[in-house]
């Protein structure tokens, strides 16, 4: 029986890990559940799949959950990053889901490689913030990767079959010319741009085909995570920036296609659920039940394409700029991103603020070579402060002109009554 770690088992993709390993009980086996402080959903995990382990991040989290299952499983509880990276590398444990959303899924990600894990990859950060650093750990521990996001699913299962058994396949020696990742286009997609400054979280949340996460929705929303998407796939394919397009695609039927120089291309269809590629990596080269429902093509009725409006989307031309620079450069990206999203979120900036946040910061900040695990994470920390300091003065109250051509404040005391 294949034992399972997911890291991140209390967010969506983990939720849904779960559900497909619940169809295939017979094959694989939940050892250690991972997640950074949701007490609630881990003790119901627990209890559903009695794992040999369950790590928190927020070490007084861990403490609550030690007391809520003390005496109802056998589950033994562990806290902070270690505990993280400890169960990352258990040996029972043969497959790793990565995905802790964000910088923090980084280090335990690494962990797994490093022991030789199958690595089932779903926290895309870790290689934009550390691409080079990321293959070498695949390479060195022996590691097998298999992505699973949806685009880069695909994109792999586009790919020649002998080409994707190697740890980085030759994109080029397969004779491929481009790689199409798709996007839905997010809430916003043929909202007027001058109404973008005004969108809600609440509203930018709102996937119009996918069920996910407030992070990974607002990324979608400004299509940030197309450009992570792109610094991903320039690792796991071997390509330059030059070599991936971004395609519009609203009804996400198509989850990304790879053409060839002699004219073909191909495609891989299915149904938007996070389900189905789950299922891919877990099983792969074989096929399982995933629980998606089959897609009918007859009923989707037509699949429509267009190119992107960068405009509307300055996200992903800053991820292009990270891409080409290299170094940091996208470890400062993902950085500012992060904490810019988190501003929205918290009602401190608009909408389109967080385009703004991460160009200042990216602009502020020199990237370096990425050489060793320690520059990234001082890097990526000097861009969270640079944004931050951003985000204070891009919500600072504006002053305002009056009569006399001098500037008061916005919350400056009203003028007496004559």
């Amino acid at each position: 029986m294949i034992g399972v770690t997911i890291l991140g088992s209390t967010g969506s993709i983990g939720v849904n890990t779960l559900d497909v390993l619940a169809r295939q009980r017979a094959r694989f086996r939940v050892v250690a559940l991972g997640a950074q402080r949701d007490v609630e959903r881990m003790v119901e995990q627990c209890v559903a799949f009695q794992p040999e382990y369950a790590a928190l991040a927020d070490a007084a989290a861990a403490g609550r959950l030690a007391q809520r299952l003390r005496g109802v499983t056998d589950t033994q509880v562990l806290a902070g990053d270690a505990g993280l990276s400890f169960i990352a590398r258990l040996p029972q444990a043969h497959y790793v889901m990565a995905a802790i959303v964000g910088a923090a899924g980084l280090p335990p990600t690494l962990a797994a490689l490093r022991v030789g894990k199958r690595v089932l990859l779903a926290n895309k950060e870790a290689l934009v913030m550390a691409g080079a650093l990321f293959m070498d750990a695949l390479r060195g521990g022996g590691a097998t990767l298999l992505p699973i996001d949806s685009e880069h699913n695909a994109v792999f299962q586009c790919l020649p079959h002998h080409f994707n058994q190697a740890v980085r396949p030759d994109c080029r020696a397969a004779g491929v010319r481009r790689i199409l990742l798709t996007a839905s286009g997010g809430p916003f997609r043929i909202l007027p741009l001058a109404k973008l400054g005004q969108v809600t979280p609440a509203e930018a949340c709102r996937h119009p085909n996918w069920v996910m996460g407030k992070k990974i929705s607002v990324d979608s929303a400004t299509m940030m995570n197309k450009g992570l998407e792109v610094i991903e796939a320039t690792w796991l394919f071997g390509v330059a920036p030059e070599t991936i397009e971004v395609l519009l695609h609203p009804q996400s039927v198509i989850h990304s296609l790879v053409e060839y120089h002699d004219g073909s291309v191909l495609a891989e269809l299915a149904s938007p659920d996070m389900r189905v590629p789950i299922a891919h990596a877990l099983a792969w080269p074989e096929r399982i039940e995933s629980g998606a429902p089959r897609l009918d093509l007859a009923a989707v009725g037509r699949l429509e394409f267009s190119t992107v409006e960068h405009a509307r989307y300055p996200c992903l031309s800053l991820a292009y700029q990270a891409a080409r620079q290299g170094g940091t450069a996208p470890a400062i990206l993902n950085a500012a991103n992060e904490v810019a999203v988190r501003a929205f979120l918290d009602e401190k900036i608009p909408f389109t603020g967080i385009a703004r946040v991460v160009e200042a910061t990216l602009a502020a900040q020199t990237a370096r070579p990425a050489a060793a695990l320690e520059t990234v994470l001082e890097d990526d920390a000097r861009a969270r402060a640079c944004a931050a300091g951003h985000i204070i003065r891009l919500s600072a109250p504006k002053p305002r002109r009056v009569k006399n051509k001098t500037r008061v404040a916005a919350h400056s005391a009203p003028a007496p009554l004559r």
